[in-house]
């Protein structure tokens, strides 16, 4: 009987406690913060602006590369094999510069975009742990992580504000 009695209270002591630390977690859409903050949405407007100028310029001089080799194509039978051949060198390696300039530009759109994401999520720390401690919150979760939760727990509205508040924009180098 006084097992029975033991048992009993041991297992009333950890489901309180159990219910008592789930209520303590809570979870955020991390990608909706990244997105949806003034900060984010600011280096998203810039970087896209950015990509879409560089697009632009790239395939301006694309056609413009079709377009010379399309006239040298029709020049080859009015040309000496030489300097037919000196022609479409030259035109080779304006080709290999081009690729090689597209290619930076799309790596150091990444490195920018990389940039951006860990300077917000350098700023993001911060306010979930000062959030954490102000609020007795034992743990914050991704979303995406999450299978089942009351939409209550979600934190994500909260954390934009606080973050818009801390973190007006982003420097992009």
């Amino acid at each position: 009987m006084k097992y029975l009695k033991l048992t009993a209270l041991l297992f009333l002591l950890s489901f309180f406690s159990n219910v008592s630390l789930a209520e303590e977690i809570y979870f955020v859409n991390m990608q909706t913060i990244l997105n949806k903050s003034k900060a984010g949405s600011g280096a998203q407007e810039k970087l896209k602006k950015d990509f879409s100028s560089q697009n632009k310029k790239f395939k301006d001089e694309s056609n413009s590369l079709k377009k010379e080799e399309t006239e040298l194509i029709n020049q080859k039978k009015s040309l000496s094999p030489e300097e037919y051949k000196k022609k479409v060198s030259a035109l080779r390696k304006k080709n290999i510069d081009f690729q090689q300039r597209r290619r930076k530009a799309s790596s150091d759109f990444v490195t920018k975009k990389n940039n951006a994401r860990n300077q917000l999520l350098k700023a993001l720390n911060p306010i979930l742990q000062k959030y954490m401690s102000e609020n007795k919150v034992m743990m914050i979760i991704n979303e995406k992580n999450v299978i089942l939760a009351d939409s209550k727990r979600d934190l994500t509205k909260t954390i934009i504000d606080l973050l818009d508040k801390e973190l007006k924009s982003i420097k992009l180098n």
